[in-house]
């Protein structure tokens, strides 16, 4: 059995696993809802670039603790030094119980939702208990979760080859897909209609008889819509943190883990505004939910929200759908092997301070925690079954969020308990731009509380139910 960990990952492969991370298949959905929401051009890309900024702010900000801790476990190891060891366990256990695993879930399933356009029999019920359904989608959703587990458990080197080789089809893809859309979507004047109106913001709803209610929105009003449905690019601009997760296997970890946080948090943010740049230059931003065509329906109205596969068909027709799974399949499975191979790491920290399963702190024999990445397998593979993870991941993205604010004060708290301590890279922008974060998803989260009571709750609940757990796990040990 190997000791610890080993350093074989690059700038390049560092870069890889933010961007691979960050890419699932949000950015080919989430729009959808965003325009249903608010209903305006200006405010869609708006909040797209809010997104990117809160996210490369948060990125740069958590360069200083990584340049600080270069070890295993990232955030964990962050919260633990800034809180102690409680605080650190709750974000740990929400992490495992629904974050890292649930995310890991819901692209499995998303990946074999877009298999099933080229194999239709994945669809087919083979049992219906009524608590959860079971079908070819199920089990090929687990199989990828086992099968990227079983590789990332050969080495680390299988999984950074398995993330730079998706990584880049996908982002080369993604390129592929914004210059058609944007070349063809200059044919036409559908962008200018777009942007005629870009500030009049409006929420559209379909009431139980199929009609569609349309209501103005303006002052507190379209706050709240705004940081409501903010969360859903946030949550596809998410796990960028997992690098940090890794910082033990990244070559001189001090330089290289602040560097390819902002370099893949850069690059994702540009696709993500380009992406919904070509949206809006390709299909009519409102439509109707019963429509028979893809323009009819519209962004907010596309097909199962699939506004990606609309946008290409646009362009290349019915091909452009098969196209547009294809994309989304090898977006998915990178992103989970990135995933994957990152969430191990941070279950493997928490073992090593006697937080977790004591099996997860053993490395085998190709220096890597595999039990640790076969805990957070089976447990994967639980929520793809209980059909409940999508809801786990609405709680969990509140609870991620205030994770987020707690670690990046956790700057300011470190600075003033270890003044002296070495800093090879420093927040960008102290104290303002932490800050700024802070007091921005602060109040999203606040928005939330009042949007979305009952969710937002049951997110903090799961939190809260890691206090009695971490009490009688700490009992049990003594």
């Amino acid at each position: 059995m190997a000791e610890q960990l080993k350093r074989s990952l690059g700038l390049l492969d560092a870069t890889s696993i933010v961007a691979g991370s960050m890419i699932g298949s949000g950015i080919f959905i989430v729009t959808s809802a965003m325009a249903r929401d608010v209903g305006s051009a200006g405010y869609i890309i708006l909040l797209w670039v809010l997104t990117g900024f809160l996210t490369m702010t948060a990125a740069l900000s958590y360069g200083e603790l990584a340049g600080m801790m270069p070890t295993a476990g990232g955030q964990f190891v962050y919260i633990q030094r800034a809180y102690g060891k409680l605080t650190a366990f709750l974000y740990g256990w929400t992490v495992f119980t629904v974050i890292q695993t649930g995310v890991i879930a819901a692209v499995a399933v998303a990946f074999a939702k877009y298999t099933a356009v080229f194999f239709p029999q994945l669809d087919e019920t083979l049992l219906d208990t009524g608590l959860f359904i079971l079908n070819g989608k199920t089990f090929l959703a687990m199989f990828t979760i086992v099968l990227l587990t079983f590789i990332n458990n050969r080495g680390v080197e299988n999984g950074k080859w398995i993330q730079l080789i998706f990584t880049s089809a996908k982002l080369v893809a993604l390129f592929g897909l914004i210059a058609c859309g944007l070349y063809f979507g200059t044919q036409t004047d559908v962008l200018s209609q777009n942007f005629e109106h870009m500030w009049e913001a409006k929420k559209s709803v379909v009431n139980p008889d199929g009609t569609l209610s349309i209501t103005g929105l303006s002052g507190f009003a379209l706050l709240g819509a705004a940081g409501a449905t903010i969360i859903n690019s946030l949550f596809s601009s998410d796990a960028w943190n997992n690098v940090t997760f890794i910082a033990a296997e990244i070559k001189d970890p001090k330089r290289n883990i602040p560097r390819s946080l902002f370099l893949g948090t850069t690059i994702v943010t540009v696709i993500y505004v380009l992406a919904n740049v070509a949206y809006l230059a390709l299909l009519p931003l409102s439509g109707v939910p019963d429509a028979q065509t893809v323009t009819g329906a519209g962004i907010q109205f596309a097909a199962e929200d699939r506004v990606g596969a609309a946008a290409a068909s646009v362009v290349l027709g019915n091909s452009g759908v098969f196209l547009m799974a294809a994309l989304i399949m090898i977006s998915t499975f990178g992103c989970n092997s990135g995933l994957i191979l990152a969430g191990g790491r941070l279950f493997y920290a928490m073992a090593k301070e006697r937080l977790f399963f004591n099996k997860a702190a053993e490395l085998n024999e190709n220096q890597v925690p595999a039990k640790a990445l076969w805990f957070q397998c089976l447990w994967a593979c639980v929520l793809c079954l209980s059909g409940k993870y999508g809801d786990l991941l609405t709680y969990a993205t509140f609870a991620s969020l205030l994770f987020y604010i707690l670690t990046i004060a956790g700057i300011f708290v470190l600075r003033r308990k270890e003044p002296h301590t070495e800093r090879p890279y420093k927040a960008f922008g102290y104290p303002v731009i932490p800050a700024l974060y802070m007091a921005c998803t602060l109040l999203i989260c606040i928005i939330l509380l009042v949007q979305d009571t009952l969710n937002t709750g049951l997110g903090l609940l799961i939190v809260a139910l890691g206090i009695p757990v971490y009490y009688v796990a700490k009992l049990n040990k003594e």
